[in-house]
C-alpha cells in the first residue's frame, strides 16, 4: 500500500488541520484505492506560538494605548486612512462616486462656461509646472493631472459637485495617484500623512479651493463616506488578520531559525512507513519536505510533491536552509512534481534550476490571489496529477 505524507502549510491548526487532512484523503480516494493518507501536523508539533499570550501583538479593534495603558478608544484618523487606502488602490474611486451622483444634464445659458472646462484648464497648467507642485511626493504629477483632466468621469463629477469640491476631489486624485506609484514601485520612501495633506491642500488651492482651514480639507462628504465604509471594512477583518497572521507568519520566521525540529520530526515520520512513500507538501510544508529530503537520504521516498510552495524561489535566492544555489540536488532526491496554480502568487517553478529533476505543472482553481493559495486541495486536478506520478 503506498503511504502519502501529506505536510501541511503555515498556519494551519485545528479543527482545520483535521478538515484539511479529510479532504486530502477523499481527494486521493477519489483517484485511487488503496492509499494511505499519513498527516504530519509539524504545526502542533514545532509551530509558532504565542507564549505569553500575545502580548506583542498591537491592541485589537482599532483601539490604541500607551505603555502600561489599557484600551483608549477608536485610533485617531482611522476614517480618514482607511479612505486614503481605497484612493490609493484606486485613485478615481472618489470621481467616480462624484459622477455616480450627477443628475441628467441641464441646458445652460448661451455663452456660460460648461464646469469642466475650468477644471480642465487648471488642470493642463497644473501639469505645465512639472513635477514641482508636489515633489514631496515624488514625480509623476505632470502626467497625472493630463490623465485626470481628459477622465471621462471628470465631466460628470463637476456636474455634480460646486467649484471647491471638485478641486478637493482631483487634488486628493492626484495625490493619491503618486502615492500609489511610489507603492507600486517599491520605493522606501513613502511620505507621512501630514506631508500628503499639505501637499493635496496646495494641489486644492491651485485648483481653486478655498485655503486650508475650511471645511473643504479633508471632510468632504464623500471621503467621509468612502472612509467610514472602508472603516468597517477593515474593522471587521482586524481580527481575524491579526490572529491569522500570527501563526503564518511566526511558523515561516521559526522553520528558518530553527528548522531541524520540523525536519527531524518529517524524517522520524517517514522512517516508519513502508515503501513506497509520497511525500505530499503544500507552501512551508513543501519547503520543510524538500530540506528533509534535500538533507540526506530516505531511501522509502519515492515521489516529493510541492503545491504552491516556495522552495525554488528561497532556493534561488539563497534562502533555502539545506542547499545553496548553484549546488544541484543531491542523487537520491526523488521524482519532484511541483504543482503551482498561474494565479498564486506563492507559487514557483523549479524545472529552470534543476532542468530533469522537477515537473512542472499548472493547476488552475479559477481563484485570484490569495484564494489561490488555499485552493489546491479541492482541485480535482490536482489529485489527479499526483495519483499520476505516484511510484
Amino acid at each position: 500500500m503506498t503511504a502519502v505524507v501529506f505536510v501541511h502549510g503555515t498556519g494551519v491548526r485545528e479543527p482545520g488541520f483535521s478538515a484539511l487532512v479529510e479532504r486530502v484523503t477523499a481527494g486521493l480516494a477519489a483517484q485511487r484505492d488503496g492509499l494511505h493518507v499519513v498527516p504530519y501536523a509539524w504545526g502542533a508539533a514545532h509551530g509558532a506560538t504565542l507564549v505569553v499570550g500575545g502580548a506583542s501583538l498591537p491592541p485589537r479593534s482599532g483601539t490604541t494605548r500607551g505603555l502600561g495603558e489599557g484600551p483608549a478608544g477608536p485610533a485617531p484618523g482611522d476614517d480618514t486612512a482607511a479612505a486614503w487606502a481605497a484612493l490609493y488602490a484606486d485613485p478615481y474611486a472618489e470621481l467616480a462616486l462624484a459622477a455616480a451622483g450627477s443628475g441628467p444634464a441641464v441646458e445652460r445659458p448661451p455663452g456660460s462656461e460648461p464646469p469642466h472646462q475650468r477644471i480642465r484648464a487648471l488642470l493642463t497648467a497644473l501639469a505645465a509646472q512639472g513635477d514641482a507642485p508636489a515633489a514631496e511626493l515624488g514625480p509623476g504629477l505632470a502626467r497625472a493631472a493630463t490623465d485626470l483632466a481628459a477622465h471621462p468621469l471628470l465631466g460628470p463629477a463637476a456636474d455634480a459637485l460646486d467649484p471647491a469640491d471638485l478641486a478637493a476631489l482631483a487634488a486628493r486624485s492626484l495625490t493619491a495617484r503618486l502615492i500609489a506609484d511610489a507603492l507600486h514601485a517599491d520605493s522606501p520612501l513613502v511620505p507621512v500623512g501630514r506631508t500628503r495633506d499639505a501637499v493635496t491642500g496646495r494641489i486644492a488651492e491651485t485648483l481653486g479651493a478655498p485655503p486650508l482651514g475650511t471645511e473643504r480639507g479633508l471632510r468632504s462628504h464623500l471621503l467621509r463616506t468612502a472612509g467610514a465604509v472602508a472603516s468597517r471594512a477593515v474593522e471587521r477583518r482586524r481580527r481575524a488578520l491579526t490572529e491569522a497572521a500570527h501563526p503564518a507568519a511566526g511558523d515561516i520566521l521559526r522553520y528558518l531559525s530553527r528548522g531541524a525540529a520540523f525536519r527531524d520530526g518529517l524524517r522520524a515520520l517517514v522512517a516508519g512507513l513502508e515503501p513506497p512513500v509520497a511525500v505530499v507538501g503544500h507552501s512551508l510544508g513543501g519547503i520543510i519536505a524538500l530540506d528533509t529530503l534535500i538533507s540526506a537520504p530516505l531511501p522509502q521516498v519515492g515521489l516529493l510533491v510541492t503545491a504552491g510552495s516556495q522552495g525554488p524561489f528561497l532556493y534561488e535566492s539563497g534562502s533555502l536552509p539545506s542547499l545553496e544555489h548553484p549546488a544541484p540536488l543531491p542523487p537520491y532526491v526523488p521524482a519532484w512534481l511541483n504543482l503551482y496554480d498561474p494565479r498564486d502568487l506563492l507559487g514557483y517553478l523549479g524545472a529552470g534550476l534543476f532542468p530533469g529533476r522537477v515537473t512542472d505543472v499548472a493547476v488552475d482553481s479559477g481563484q485570484p490571489f490569495p484564494a489561490a493559495h488555499s485552493a489546491y486541495w479541492t482541485n480535482p486536478a490536482v489529485y489527479r496529477h499526483i495519483v499520476e506520478h505516484l511510484p
